[in-house]
């Protein structure tokens, strides 16, 4: 079991826990913005208890990796506007956001906090059992599960089309024994541990380019060329892409996965809770002959999602690419975008990284 103060020095594993976001309210409850999906620095400051100041020092010593996790400094336009889509009521001229990531972030970077230090504990308790457990193989098809199959014991035989190919049973091989082989040495390693989560994301990024070589070679050799499966997927209707998408959910180990209809919906097509927990919110948008989705259609999703209660996760998947101010209206809103080469990929079989 790793100490919870390794956190504090290693930037690379408080990256790879930071999806954990439901272990803030398992400790405490987090009050949060009108807007369902940020907070501010006092209201940091006062789930920690602690003062404004210790959040304000550890955003000056760690800014970029909170940036990277999605803090925010608001000025100008982008404060307007979000006060005009929240509904918040202030005469500040700049105002620090934090998202749940960056929440959880600030806790494993913040020493001098009981709460914070309860977080970092909690945390490691559900990582040390999930890194322990068999790690799923992306490369099988969704009719094909090996969640049953002991991490150490022989690969069985790979499903119909995949026995011809060795990358996809070194995939497999790597995905079901060598990945969780990682998991169990860095949980227990102390002197090597960056050594060992480097070589371990090495032998990820092996395993996501052997699936990816796999599919295109099955694209190849299947009757649909790839282009063309693309095609039939662009031209779903709309209630189509929708039943699509919640079964790309139920896929991937989504539950309570729900299609609402246009009367219920209120601008939310799917509700779903993710393998891990999260709550989740899923939008779909068939935009045939439309070169992008416009920011409006973000800007009314990011107030239809605060509508059905505390959501997680926010996913918009569109049959086209979204303008370059809809991803500017995404990034600031916590809306996760998922244009048409993602949206095929994940038919594809790739992971949507919201879901991992």
């Amino acid at each position: 079991m790793i100490n919870e103060t390794v956190l504090l020095e290693s930037r690379s594993l408080r990256g790879s826990v930071l999806d954990r976001t439901d272990v803030l309210d398992r400790v405490k409850a987090l009050s949060l913005l009108p807007d369902g999906m940020h907070v501010t620095t006092a209201m940091v400051a006062a789930y920690f208890e602690v003062g404004i100041e210790a959040i304000k020092s550890v955003v000056k010593d760690h800014r970029a990796e909170l940036e990277a996790s999605g803090y925010r400094l608001l000025t100008g336009t982008e404060l307007r506007f979000f006060k005009d889509l929240s509904g918040i009521q202030s005469r500040t001229r700049s105002l620090a956001l934090f998202p749940r990531r960056a929440v959880l972030n600030i806790a494993m970077l913040l020493r001098d906090s009981k709460v914070a230090r309860q977080v970092r504990v909690y945390l490691l308790d559900m990582e040390y059992l999930a890194r322990t457990q068999p790690v799923e193989n992306p490369v099988l098809s969704p009719q094909t599960s090996l969640s049953t199959q002991s991490p150490l014991s022989t690969p069985p035989a790979a499903p119909p089309g995949l026995d011809e190919h060795i990358d996809g049973r070194i995939a497999h091989i790597l995905g079901k024994t060598v990945v969780p082989m990682f998991n169990a040495l860095i949980a227990s390693c102390g002197e090597h541990r960056q050594e060992l989560i480097t070589l371990r994301q090495d032998i990820e990024n092996v395993e996501r380019r052997l699936c990816r070589h796999h599919r295109r070679i099955r694209a190849l050799e299947t009757d649909a060329p790839a282009a063309r499966v693309g095609a039939s997927l662009r031209n779903m209707t709309w209630q189509a892409l929708v039943h699509h998408v919640a079964d790309l959910l139920r896929r991937d180990g989504c539950t309570d996965v729900t299609v609402r209809t246009a009367r219920t919906g209120r601008g939310v097509d799917i509700t779903a809770r993710t393998a891990d927990g999260r709550t989740m919110a899923v939008r779909c948008k068939n935009r045939a002959g439309r070169s992008t989705v416009p920011s409006a259609d973000l800007r009314k999703f990011a107030g239809a999602t605060r509508v059905v209660g505390r959501v997680d996760v926010a996913l918009f998947v569109a049959t086209c690419a979204f303008s370059g101010e809809a991803q500017a209206v995404a990034d600031l809103t916590g809306v996760i975008t998922v244009d048409r080469d993602e949206w095929e990929a994940w038919a594809a079989g790739v992971r949507l990284k919201a879901l991992q």
